[in-house]
């Protein structure tokens, strides 16, 4: 089975994503994940990457695809893949189409994962991380057992992303809103769109997505 999770940043896409990979011998494909590890590499793809990205521009879609060509020509995907921060735009959600069709392959169904902005602005803002093992918390949902020691390993260094502020966390938002939104349209005129609580308990979530899968 191939699908893609849809969702606001934040929303929990890579969560799920990897709960589908246990649970049924998916493969998570992120993209920011896969250009860094060819980029790490230095394949021919990842050197071309390294000069766009160096130079201080966006990845162009063609090379997107490329690389997501590449990963699901290898044999771990043989058996269905979640692709997870990819396509962003109708173009990108055409020329997935397109390239997927060439080998033979589709898309089995498409996630979104319903958000409430103000929620997902107070979800964002408040996590924070363990600087030694990483163990994520926050400041409402999820603090340590005991205030500023990481459950996990004892550490007492915490860190936040510096681009999770209120304003930053709106402006990405609104990014979605305007850029990946059309494309729950584009899905849903194929029949390949499912829509779910994104903001629910994580279990709950999971078991949205497992329903929505069949």
């Amino acid at each position: 089975m191939n699908i893609i999770l849809l969702g606001a940043p934040g929303a929990g896409k890579g969560t799920q994503a990897k709960r589908l990979e246990a649970a049924r011998n998916m493969v998570q494909l992120s993209t920011g994940d896969m250009l860094r590890q060819e980029i790490t590499s230095d394949s021919a793809l990842g050197r071309k990457a390294k000069g766009i990205i160096d130079a201080g521009e966006l990845v162009p879609d063609g090379l997107m695809i490329e690389l997501i060509a590449a990963r699901i020509d290898q044999e771990d995907v043989r058996k269905g893949f979640v692709l997870d921060g990819f396509p962003r735009t109708t173009a990108q959600a055409e020329a997935l189409d397109r390239m997927l069709q060439k080998k033979d392959l589709k898309l089995d169904r498409v996630v979104e994962m319903k958000v409430d902005e103000n929620a997902m602005v107070e979800r964002i803002v408040g996590r924070y991380i363990c600087v030694k093992c990483g163990a994520g918390y926050h400041d409402k949902f999820h603090r340590p057992a005991t205030e500023n020691t990481c459950d996990q390993c004892g550490g007492t260094e915490f860190s936040r992303r510096t681009d999770d502020t209120s304003e930053t966390v709106r402006a990405r938002l609104r990014a979605y809103q305007e850029q990946t939104v059309p494309i729950v349209s584009y899905y849903r005129k194929k029949g390949l769109m499912k829509s779910i609580d994104g903001m629910a308990p994580i279990d709950e979530v999971t078991h949205m997505v497992d329903e929505a899968l069949g």
